[in-house]
């Protein structure tokens, strides 16, 4: 007898081997038709996996998170259906599961087209709803190659060529298509039934530039359609947030050609940027850190000892002076364990805590690029804690609050908290590993926060948190770590005296709040649709004549309210007031200050305030020292 065990711990026992499919029918009708697959043990399978053994089982419904990745994973493969259908031609290549759906690169003889997606979507939808059985098989490798060959499938034969030729790999067959992969995929795809396609890119065949484009088409599906309605709603409102166009909009930056991937910061998107960067120095000076700066170019020999050479070189720019090889950093760590070498250090030092606001260059591939999001050329809140290892909890308890007050200084207060953990490959011995992951879990657990585990996503050299936030429309954006790290300091000979005079490698704990400052001032714009808090405003007051009369009246409230700190722009164009009023509420200027006759007069200002639907509202007439108390009191609650 084969002993079943379900999730509830009721057992199900047969006589024979037995499918997934059979058990979700032996069940009932409805959880048999639902099935999508099966969990056996802790392995995803297809509803026609044989269990000939006991085993635990759970059967994936459209109602488990899995079950949306098989969902998208068969739809994917359905794309490539219908296109193989329509372009009989076209070559399949990889087709993954991404993040909210799917994507399928193909080689045609020319790339599709937006009027293309619609015709490959109705077939879609039409092989769905035939309901195709999708059957899997196993070849052994070099058979699978001949098949693919055969087929004039060139990609798929060459992938199947770089698996060890002692492997079997299994395909799967819908109707008169075949394609590679692991799976599992659903039953049939009549299991297919909420998806659109989204677009068209280019991409390299195996992301290297060197070889063919292909044309990639996007997709997305879900379980239900009122979750795709609600992400293309999402998606519509995030192209109204475009961070590239509302930067262009209010003047803050552009890139171009001859500097890809690197930032022309205009005066007004400069302010953006000096005002967080001022606001991050406070926060490390308030929290015992030392800020320090390391030079942008180091030789060759230190990126070879860090490790970096071997395993980053690529992503590295080099340059070449007096016949040593130099490279531009990438990142920030191995400078500050210099400046820490630089001196004999004490265990009464530690913790010691280093942050620089490092400039850093990665050559990331073109495609890679996206506005101030994705760049070449970045700066870092980059910060280094030298501790011992009974230091890591606390200072990554004090990490997780602050960085918990700095996100909700800039709006964001939904923070994911995720823990990665040991990978198979790695330095230090488990004691270690065991200590410093029980370090970040307590430091999490202390701070009554929730946390996802993530089994084997750690470094090499230590485990990790990384924190999240979640932004106006829901999306979400990784930002802060805390890594901890055994391995650089002992590479680049750090040490400390301990207690007992014994020389010992410190840990060394990289950390970093809001990461690139070029993209968090990206998700800042995307978030607050250009209207950034009044702190954070490049312009925080417009003051404007009404007519010629009071042009003398507008510089004098400008000159007071610049010697009280705050950011105005006086408007005397010889404009009409509701022109002017227009111009700067499109341009999200927090106050506008309309300045008449009556005003001037009587000393007083008219305080139109900007509202969260692109217009605003006029607040009852004040004195300037009422606005100037009102402004200072907004600007230090951070509002």
């Amino acid at each position: 007898m084969i002993s079943i065990t379900l999730p509830d711990q009721s057992i199900r026992q047969f006589d024979h081997a037995v499918s997934v499919a059979e058990v979700a029918a032996s069940i009932g009708a409805g959880l048999a038709k639902a099935a999508l697959a099966g969990m056996v043990a802790d392995k995803l399978v297809d509803t026609s996996y044989v269990i000939a053994q006991d085993a635990t089982l759970a059967i994936i419904t459209d109602k488990d998170a899995v079950g949306l990745d098989v969902i998208r994973h068969s739809t994917a493969h359905l794309l490539a259906h219908a296109v193989k259908e329509l372009f009989p031609d076209a070559q399949v290549t990889i087709g993954p599961v991404i993040e909210n759906g799917f994507y399928y690169d193909f080689s045609y003889k020319r790339p599709f087209t937006p009027d293309d997606l619609v015709t490959i979507e109705k077939k879609m939808a039409e092989l769905a709803r035939q309901d195709i059985p999708v059957i899997r098989r196993v070849l052994p490798r070099d058979e699978a190659v001949n098949y693919f060959k055969n087929m004039g499938e060139a990609y798929k034969a060459e992938i199947i060529e770089s698996i060890p030729a002692d492997q079997d790999v299994s395909l799967y067959t819908e109707g008169a298509f075949t394609d590679l992969c692991r799976g599992p995929h659903v039953p049939s795809t009549g299991k297919l039934k909420v998806f659109k396609l989204m677009k068209v890119a280019g991409a390299y065949w195996r992301g290297d530039s060197k070889n063919e484009m292909l044309t990639r088409i996007y997709g997305t599906a879900w379980t239900k359609k009122e979750d795709q309605e609600a992400y293309l709603q999402m998606l519509e409102e995030a192209e109204k947030r475009d961070h590239r166009k509302l930067g262009k909009l209010l003047d803050l930056f552009h890139m171009q050609e001859e500097a890809p991937g690197m930032v022309f910061w205009h005066p007004k998107g400069w302010t953006i940027w000096q005002q967080i960067e001022q606001y991050l120095r406070t926060v490390y000076a308030d929290n015992g850190y030392q800020e320090i700066r390391c030079p942008m170019i180091l030789d060759r020999s230190l990126w070879e000892r860090s490790g970096h050479w071997e395993n980053y070189k690529d992503s590295m720019f080099t340059t070449e002076s007096e016949k040593h090889d130099f490279a531009i950093k990438p990142m920030n760590c191995p400078g500050h364990v210099q400046v820490f070498n630089s001196d004999l250090r004490s265990y009464r030092d530690l913790p010691l805590r280093y942050g620089e606001f490092g400039s850093c260059h990665r050559n990331e591939s073109s495609g890679a690029l996206h506005g101030i999001m994705r760049v070449r050329g970045f700066v870092q809140d980059d910060g280094h804690i030298f501790c011992t290892e009974d230091q890591i909890q606390k200072e990554c308890l004090d990490f997780t609050r602050l960085l918990q007050k700095v996100y909700a200084d800039f709006g964001f207060t939904e923070i994911i908290y995720k823990l990665s953990t040991r990978p198979e490959k790695r330095v230090g011995s488990d004691e270690v590993w065991d200590k410093s992951e029980k370090a970040l879990a307590d430091s999490l657990n202390a701070c009554n926060v929730a946390w996802e585990e993530l089994k084997g996503e750690g470094a090499f050299y230590g485990p990790k948190v990384e924190y999240s936030l979640k932004d106006a429309v829901g999306r979400v954006w990784q930002c802060g770590t805390i890594q901890v790290d055994f391995n650089m300091p002992e590479r680049l000979d750090a040490e400390y005296i301990d207690e007992t005079s014994s020389k010992q490698s410190p840990v060394m704990l990289h950390r970093a709040i809001v990461g690139s400052l070029e993209r968090f001032i990206g998700i800042l714009i995307e978030n607050y649709t250009g209207a950034l808090p009044l702190w954070l405003a490049p312009v925080q007051v417009v003051a404007m004549n009404v007519t010629e009369n009071q042009a003398a009246y507008v510089s004098e409230v400008t000159k007071a309210l610049k010697a009280a700190g705050i950011r105005v722009h006086a408007d005397l164009r010889n404009e009409k007031i509701s022109y002017k009023i227009r111009e700067h509420s499109v341009q999200k200027v927090p106050y506008l200050l309309v300045l008449g006759d009556k005003e001037k007069e009587a000393g007083t200002i008219t305080v139109r305030v900007r509202d969260g639907k692109g217009g605003g509202e006029n607040l009852p007439t004040m004195s300037l020292n009422e606005f100037i108390s009102r402004v200072k009191d907004e600007v230090t609650a951070k509002k």
